[in-house]
């Protein structure tokens, strides 16, 4: 773990930021400004930098893990006021439409969801999640702090950065005076760390009849844009046995262990890793005591998939395979559970990003990857493309890196202002109106 600075210097090295990226900022900017880059638009983006340092920290500093539905529905209501002075129509909505999940806690933290209305067409969406992964007490262990080039601290990278980004985008916008937009929609949940159970409705919703949806998950060191995600899933085995002495006789139990193992041994061909299909056993248990045949055993998988019909294809698989029992009298269940659907790449999704790596190329000088093949993991933007007409991008919060690493989670800031940059071109370059052939 890096050495925490003492307050003295992290107050002297944030005041030091305050003065170099205040007043003088736009002489220094139109020094160094990119030639095609937008002078208004770039100015702002500076600027703006110091002032999402400070809303960065404030929401690092509020913990707010999934779990925990005070610190949730707390940084909610700060997440709210926000967006409330941004002009936005806000309204803080309770999860009541919960899909039950195995971890499912009892109560799923709020969302919150802000319309701005502009004088154009354009209809935009902006999500991110605001729940992290940590448990109360844990910030004291890793605090925002600046060190370097980077950003340190608890879920500043999955995914605060993110609200913040959106939060300081928005009043970019309004501090250039740009309108012409026709409505931004922002949703904020608090459950993305357990599969959004509450709030995986109201996305797929609420992205329907949109143009564009972006989602500001990091995009790693590099800040690539994603146009596709894995499917993630649960398979659970359950195997009923029937217990009897260990030593005494062992011949009149049936061992749900051995049972089990055996499951698990005749399903590890399942996995089509070419395809992007993986099944791995990663937890299980058995067995009361030492003594004692093992009445009852279970196991959970991970589950990942490209195609939402590769997941019906390995339960139709897995049904299969249970039906060949190694031990006579043990009942064998498997089920599966849907914790996010894949995300295929779209044509709109394509020229979305197309649109954006021009503008980062041309505007900023800056290359900007795009993957549309996914890489394992997946996110919220998978619900946001369920039934939508729009492109959906994933990717689009700041640089960063290490995610749900309690000492290595940090941002880079040195991909702040750009972000930022991107962010409020896009809504312009979405907003124009088509040129003529």
């Amino acid at each position: 773990m890096p050495d925490r600075p003492s307050a003295r210097s992290l107050a002297a090295h944030c005041l030091w930021l305050a003065l170099a990226c205040a007043a003088p900022v736009h002489a220094q900017t139109q020094a160094h400004m990119p030639a095609q880059a937008q002078p208004a638009v770039y100015v702002a983006a500076q600027a703006e930098q110091t002032p999402m340092l400070a809303t960065l920290k404030n929401l690092v500093h509020i913990e707010s893990g999934s779990r925990d539905y005070g610190g949730v529905s707390y940084i909610a209501q700060v997440a709210a006021e926000r967006l409330k002075a941004l002009g936005g129509e806000v309204q803080i909505i309770p999860a009541t439409d919960v899909v039950r999940l195995e971890d499912t806690p009892e109560q799923v933290g709020p969302m919150v969801q802000a319309i701005f209305k502009g004088r154009g067409q354009s209809r935009i969406m902006m999500i991110a999640h605001m729940d992290t992964v940590y448990q109360r007490g844990d910030v004291d262990k890793q605090p925002f702090r600046i060190e370097g080039d980077r950003v340190y601290g608890l879920g500043v990278e999955d995914e605060k950065q993110g609200v913040a980004l959106v939060l300081h985008s928005i009043a970019m916008l309004q501090k250039v005076g740009y309108d012409s937009f026709g409505e931004i929609t922002v949703l904020f949940n608090s459950d993305e760390e357990i599969s959004s159970p509450g709030s995986r409705r109201l996305i797929s919703a609420l992205a329907r009849d949109q143009d564009a949806i972006f989602s500001f998950e990091s995009g790693g060191l590099q800040g690539s844009l994603h146009l596709a995600t894995s499917g993630i899933g649960a398979m659970f085995l359950d195997v009923q046995g029937k217990s009897s002495h260990a030593g005494a006789k062992p011949e009149a139990g049936v061992n749900a262990l051995y049972e089990l193992s055996h499951q698990l041994l005749q399903m590890r061909d399942l996995s089509q890793p070419d395809n992007g299909l993986k099944l791995n056993w990663t937890i299980a248990q058995a067995g009361t005591s030492r003594n004692v045949v093992p009445p009852h055993a279970q196991a959970q998988a991970d589950v990942r998939a490209l195609r939402a019909q590769d997941f019906q294809a390995l339960q139709d698989a897995v049904q299969e395979k249970i039906k060949n029992r190694l031990l006579e009298g043990s009942q064998v269940t498997a089920r599966f559970e849907l914790r996010r659907p894949p995300m295929q790449a779209s044509d709109a999704a394509r020229r979305i990003a197309a649109q954006a790596q021009t503008i980062y190329r041309e505007e900023l000088g800056l290359p900007l990857h795009v993957n549309d093949v996914a890489l394992g993991g997946g996110t919220d933007a998978a619900f946001a493309a369920l039934n939508t007409r729009g492109g959906v991008v994933e990717g689009m919060g700041v640089c960063g890196y290490g995610a749900h690493d309690m000492y290595g989670e940090y941002i880079l800031l040195d991909c702040i202002a750009p972000r930022l940059y991107l962010v409020a071109r896009m809504v312009m370059a979405l907003s124009e109106p088509p040129t003529a052939p």
